[in-house]
């Protein structure tokens, strides 16, 4: 008795070529998006946006002033963009005035810069550039580990307002201690130029 044999037949070249044709193409797709993310713009024409916002505390571990509450958010403003005439005022406070207040709140009144449309008015464009910004223990400066509560009601609430990209924030904040709390918050803010950039630029000197 004869026995047959199934014989498996082998794929053909056009599968093959069609295989690696796919991977060609997802290359070429990887190498586009990269060479569209280095040639992003860096800047451009943008106009000031006007917020006013009541900046109301809520956190475990660290307790301000209402004075103070204010003097760390005009801090933080400032390092995320906004313009240099922000207004942080002092909320009222049951405690008074330099005392901790469970309540604290700040009124907050500033600008952000976000890209202009076609429709802005001819000579009220402010030249713009998207800067990175990170926010971590002491960078700012005045900013410690305590203040991790406050940061991360500010990204939820108040960094909106702003024009960003490329958020990413790997802040971690333990209730009723410091140990284990992390302020790690990094974004690009499109922000004004720089005046003595500027003021280079306009001279035709270098950066």
């Amino acid at each position: 008795m004869q026995t047959s044999r199934i014989k498996t037949p082998l794929p053909s070249r056009a599968v093959a070529g069609s295989g690696l044709a796919a991977i060609l193409a997802g290359a070429l797709l990887l190498t586009t998006a990269s060479r569209a993310d280095d040639s992003a713009p860096t800047g451009g024409p943008g106009s000031w946006q006007s917020h006013k916002y009541t900046f109301q505390f809520m956190g475990f571990t660290s307790t301000y002033s209402c004075d103070g509450l204010a003097d760390k958010l005009r801090i933080v403003l400032l390092a995320a963009g906004a313009r240099a005439d922000v207004k942080s005022v002092p909320g009222a406070c049951a405690s008074g005035f330099g005392r901790p207040d469970k309540f604290a709140r700040a009124d907050l009144t500033f600008y952000t810069l976000t890209p202009a449309d076609g429709g802005t008015a001819a000579g009220a464009a402010v030249p713009g550039v998207w800067r990175p910004v990170t926010f971590a223990a002491r960078q700012p400066r005045e900013l410690a580990l305590g203040d991790c509560e406050l940061m991360e009601q500010f990204r939820q609430q108040v960094l909106p307002m702003f024009t960003t990209r490329n958020v990413v924030s790997n802040t971690t904040c333990v209730p009723h201690q410091e140990s284990g709390s992390n302020i790690d918050l990094k974004f690009e803010s499109f922000a004004v130029v720089p005046a003595k950039k500027r003021a280079a630029a306009a001279s035709g000197g270098g950066p």
